[in-house]
């Protein structure tokens, strides 16, 4: 039993951060639909705009290394815009699932949205953590 604690660790870290992904996956089509126009998220009911943040959040995380390993291989100076890609995959895969909450209706959403998304999920899911782990921080410096 004595490795049981980091096991314990990682599985709070894992979760932790899959918290703070779909968190910053929900600030990021947020954020896209109030600037973006043509870009439209249903909140008539909260498990379609759930739904959509899901799948986005998983599809993003399965194809970042998957975009990444391709465009490696076959476009190597496409490889600075690994996540814009990825995000407008997850994103035209979210849009194409009935009742998922999301959808675009202009053309310009669908060049713009991506890039919003990204930069917004990047940002949060590098100041979540200082927010949601600021406590246990202080408390890991005053030991």
């Amino acid at each position: 039993m004595a490795g049981t604690g980091g096991r314990v660790g990682s599985v709070i870290r894992f979760l932790i951060n899959a918290l703070i992904f779909m968190l910053s996956a929900a600030l990021g089509l947020i954020v896209a639909a109030l600037i973006l126009p043509g870009f439209h998220i249903d909140v008539t009911t909260w498990w379609g705009f759930a739904l959509a943040v899901l799948i986005f959040a998983v599809i993003q995380s399965v194809l970042s290394p998957w975009v990444l390993k391709v465009t490696r291989r076959h476009a190597a100076p496409l490889l600075g815009g690994i996540g814009i890609i990825s995000t407008f995959v997850a994103i035209l895969i979210v849009v194409l699932i009935p009742n998922a909450g999301v959808g675009i209706s202009d053309p310009i959403a669908w060049v713009l949205a991506p890039v919003i998304v990204w930069i917004v999920t990047a940002l949060a899911t590098w100041l979540l953590p200082m927010v949601f782990l600021k406590k246990q921080v202080a408390e890991r410096r005053a030991d």
